[in-house]
């Protein structure tokens, strides 16, 4: 997400201040949630702020909250998270309790809950893609919606540059499609020109497969089992038009998407 939406909001003309542990961007900073020493150069100055949520970051009260306080103290008035689709129902997750924190905290909010990132194809999924022909995921034949991180970027960037336009408002940008796993190694097999197969693990299964193969540590197995269980289920494949109604530009469709990035799997 974080690179579209600066380059999003820099179009626009905006001032950005790109944070980070490993930042590499001229105008950015170091910061980090557990390093407090990061905290007074990273929101000196800001009024407004994307909030995403590290992976590693479950116990939001003493690990994330600590530098959302100072934030505030500092003059931030506005956060604009990424939270996920499903965290108003799902109270359990991470990103719900950050929603409820910044319910509570006086200070302006916009959630913006995306579906599933095709860019998980690109990036924790695409060793399976490139050198083995496969989609190994535990979804059975359940649909899942996806989208975009460039078109949630746009959604992100209008609550930045136009915030009392969202102010108090949850957006769930998809896109147009809710697909199972075979349409999308159909979709793979099309644009890449060979045969991408989706093979249908157990949960169990899965598991193992993260480990052994991917390389995941069990925090990252365990919540994309979990992601992918959701459309097992048939709970992923619930379809917005919030991309048309903040932005007003139709959302990427999944083959646009693998045409674009087809480099990545090649």
């Amino acid at each position: 997400m974080g690179r579209p939406l600066v380059q999003a909001l820099r179009a626009e003309g905006a001032r950005v201040r790109p944070a980070s542990r490993h930042n590499e961007d001229p105008d950015g900073v170091v910061f980090d949630f557990a390093d407090e020493s990061t905290w007074q150069e990273t929101f000196d100055g800001v009024r407004s702020m994307f909030l995403v949520r590290p992976p590693q970051l479950a116990r939001i009260r003493t690990e994330l909250v600590p530098a959302l306080e100072f934030a505030r103290t500092a003059g931030v008035r506005h956060v604009v998270l990424l939270s996920v689709q499903g965290a108003g129902r799902v109270l359990v997750l991470p990103h719900a309790a950050v929603e409820r924190w910044l319910r509570g905290s006086g200070l302006d909010w916009t959630f913006v809950r995306p579906s599933y990132f095709d860019q998980n194809l690109t990036s924790v999924f695409a060793a399976d893609i490139r050198d083995r022909g496969q989609i190994v995921v535990p979804a059975g034949n359940g649909r899942t919606a996806f989208v975009d991180a460039v078109d949630v970027a746009a959604v992100a960037a209008s609550a930045l540059l136009e915030p009392q336009r969202h102010i108090g408002r949850i957006w769930t940008p998809t896109s147009d499609e809710a697909l199972t796993y075979g349409e999308v190694a159909a979709v793979l097999s099309e644009v890449l020109g060979r045969h991408i197969t989706y093979r249908r693990p157990s949960i169990r299964a899965y598991l193992r497969h993260a480990r052994r193969t991917l390389g995941f540590d069990p925090p990252m197995a365990a919540m994309t089992a979990v992601i992918h269980a959701a459309a097992r289920l048939g709970v992923a494949g619930h379809l917005t038009d919030d991309i048309r109604t903040v932005t007003g530009r139709t959302p990427t469709s999944l083959r646009d998407f693998a045409r674009r990035e087809k480099q990545v799997w090649e």
